[in-house]
């Protein structure tokens, strides 16, 4: 038998790891928008057939600019790509007017493979070394993780600290600030609504230091800011705490309501009884209305029982006028 030339089976061995990376690369079509209020960025999603075949929807992120190359956002054709430790995002198409479409291209990295392969991820699909590649989870943030305490995270709660950028950085500010035994999740949840170590420290010092994490993240939903507990306490507000604070945000109190209610004499209104008066609609203007139906010492809680049983004051006015017939007879 004749046997083969070092030059064929070199001639092979190109076309099979060829064959082999062709496999394994993903394709699918971009879409992407720039912003004015953040020119050195742009916000990316991106679709694959298998996604669109799950009924899943596109994956986006929003990424510096500086991390592409070739990037231009100008109108006509565009040509580009997103180098990243997991692989390579190549993509065609063009702008127009600051938004972007087109396909790419990914292909994974066999180094990210073999590396996440010696971090325990020794299965990893192409289509999760895609996901991981587009959220920007790197080897070393998986290490640094590891280090804080953060040990053999699933790969979908890697995806999930990808997404919302849970980093070792953030972990440490929140751990030096008193939040040392959070879990993954939390932190998930810190980032989702906006609990920054900053924030933390400007709650600190208007007053609510050491929140528990539950306290944070509620006080954050609902918009308690700094500045809302600063025109809350100049209204004499001082020791509220962290759920009646926060049930004040929810039933819109505001510091405009308090000095409304102040000014029609109501002086020394606990917050609950503001709470009550919001969640009943007893306004100022319906106050008003019943002082000039003939009652200017009505009560605070008298007010939130009428609300409750739906008497205005075209009824009060009625029964005033019944009442002065009654006397006159």
């Amino acid at each position: 038998m004749r046997r083969a030339s070092s030059s064929w089976l070199l001639c092979v061995l190109m076309l099979l790891a060829s064959a082999a990376s062709a496999a394994s690369e993903l394709r699918g079509t971009w879409s992407a928008s720039t912003h004015e209020k953040s020119p050195d960025k742009l916000h990316l999603n991106l679709s694959h057939p298998e996604d669109e075949r799950k009924g899943r929807g596109q994956l986006g992120f929003t990424e510096s600019r500086a991390s592409f190359q070739g990037l231009s956002t100008g109108d006509g054709p565009a040509t580009f790509t997103l180098p990243r430790e997991a692989g390579t995002f190549a993509f065609t198409g063009s702008f127009q007017d600051g938004e972007g479409a087109g396909h790419y291209r990914f292909t994974p990295s066999d180094s990210y493979l073999k590396a996440m392969a010696s971090l325990g991820y020794a299965s990893l699909t192409p289509n999760q070394q895609f996901q991981l590649a587009a959220t920007g989870v790197t080897t070393q943030r998986i290490k640094d993780l590891g280090a804080a305490g953060y040990k053999d995270i699933p790969v979908e709660k890697l995806l999930m600290v990808g997404i919302f950028d849970i980093t070792p950085e953030y972990v440490k500010e929140l751990s030096r600030l008193g939040y040392d035994k959070l879990d993954l999740d939390e932190l998930v949840q810190g980032r989702i609504h906006g609990v920054t170590p900053q924030r933390v420290k400007e709650l600190a010092d208007a007053g609510y230091a050491k929140l528990a994490w539950d306290d944070l993240i509620a006080m954050n939903i609902h918009g308690v800011t700094p500045a809302f507990v600063k025109e809350m306490k100049e209204l004499g507000f001082k020791d509220v705490g962290p759920e009646n604070i926060v049930s004040l945000r929810i039933h819109g109190v505001s510091a405009d309501f308090a000095r409304q209610m102040r000014e029609l004499g109501f002086q020394d209104l606990a917050a609950d009884t503001l709470v009550n008066f919001r969640i009943h609609g007893v306004t100022p203007d319906f106050v008003k209305k019943l002082r000039d139906a003939g009652y200017p010492n009505i009560t605070p809680e008298e007010l939130v029982r009428l609300r409750i049983h739906g008497i205005d004051e075209t009824f009060m006015r009625a029964m005033s006028k019944g009442d002065k017939a009654k006397g006159g007879k």
